[in-house]
């Protein structure tokens, strides 16, 4: 899953985007508020992480600007502001939830995971096709019971296709979902993983298969 993290102390920002990474979760940073404005406007994100003091406006427009165009993308606020009324502010203002710095990290993962958990948010528990079976909060796959080991991409392209069991998913969402602007994206990356993940699922039995829709995407099909 994609995450926005907007965060101009750059320390932070690293120690953030790091400890999201190990999660699973494909990051963005951007700096700015306007920055911040006109991605959120043009890229499918599943969550952002949002401070509030941002060197050319307050985290809180942003937020606010998001929710005028009926957008409910669940944003944790993070923010060194730790007044009550500072934190009634970011939730009036159209945050799902407010931790004030410094933090443990491992809070900031529980807490973002706990928003995509909710009812229409983008995290299930676990997933099911044929002998297989993915924990997406645990990140790990099982083929009836045995550990499936999988790379973080290959369980990436595993969890979009589980979640669409049937159905088509387009090359290009798996681009836009798997990797951040800063990543260096080869024209055959995702056909890689797919191979490797389609490989392995075969080895394994896992009695579902990846299809290739040429020129549009892959779906998963459960087999006999």
């Amino acid at each position: 899953m994609r995450v926005l993290l907007v965060e101009d102390e750059s320390r932070i920002a690293e120690l953030v985007a790091a400890t999201l990474a190990r999660a699973g979760f494909t990051v963005d940073v951007l700096v700015t508020a306007q920055d911040a404005g006109h991605a959120l406007a043009a890229t499918p994100y599943d969550a952002a992480v949002l401070d509030l003091g941002l060197p050319d406006a307050d985290g809180l427009q942003v937020l606010a600007e998001l929710r005028r165009r009926g957008s409910s993308l669940p944003v944790l606020v993070l923010t060194a502001r730790d007044a009550v009324e500072d934190r009634v502010a970011g939730l009036d203002a159209g945050g799902d939830d407010y931790l004030v710095k410094p933090f443990a990290s491992v809070e900031l993962v529980a807490r973002l995971k706990a928003l995509l958990r909710r009812p229409g948010a983008a995290l299930g528990t676990r997933l099911q096709a044929g002998r297989l079976t993915l924990d997406t909060l645990e990140r790990a796959a099982e083929v009836g019971g045995a550990p499936l080991r999988l790379a973080r991409q290959e369980l990436a392209v595993l969890e979009h296709l589980m979640r669409r069991l049937g159905r088509v998913v387009a090359k290009a969402l798996l681009e836009e979902k798997l990797y951040g602007d800063g990543d260096e994206l080869g024209s055959n990356a995702i056909p890689v993983h797919v191979h490797h993940l389609r490989r392995k699922l075969v080895q394994s039995d896992a009695r579902c298969e990846i299809h290739t829709v040429r020129g549009v995407g892959y779906f998963l099909q459960e087999t006999l």
